[in-house]
């Protein structure tokens, strides 16, 4: 697999759309950075966004399109 790097080396923001999220769990699992976390409700949490390197499998693959990665 291909090194995936950030671009221009920026830190993107990630942002939760917590109306549109169902909770399902699939952006915690599929980040190959272990960017996200859970909290006690089962919502997602960007605990980690300098871990980011923008590879958008968290923003393709949410069924309810809740995650948006912004950056320059």
């Amino acid at each position: 697999m291909a090194q995936v790097k950030k671009k221009q080396g920026k830190v993107p923001g990630i942002f939760i759309n917590r109306r549109w999220c169902k909770r399902c769990g699939i952006c915690v699992e599929l980040c190959p950075k272990k960017v996200f976390t859970t909290d006690t409700l089962g919502n997602p949490v960007v605990k980690r966004p300098e871990s980011c390197v923008w590879c958008e499998l968290c923003e393709l693959r949410c069924p309810d399109l809740a995650l948006k990665l912004e950056g320059e």
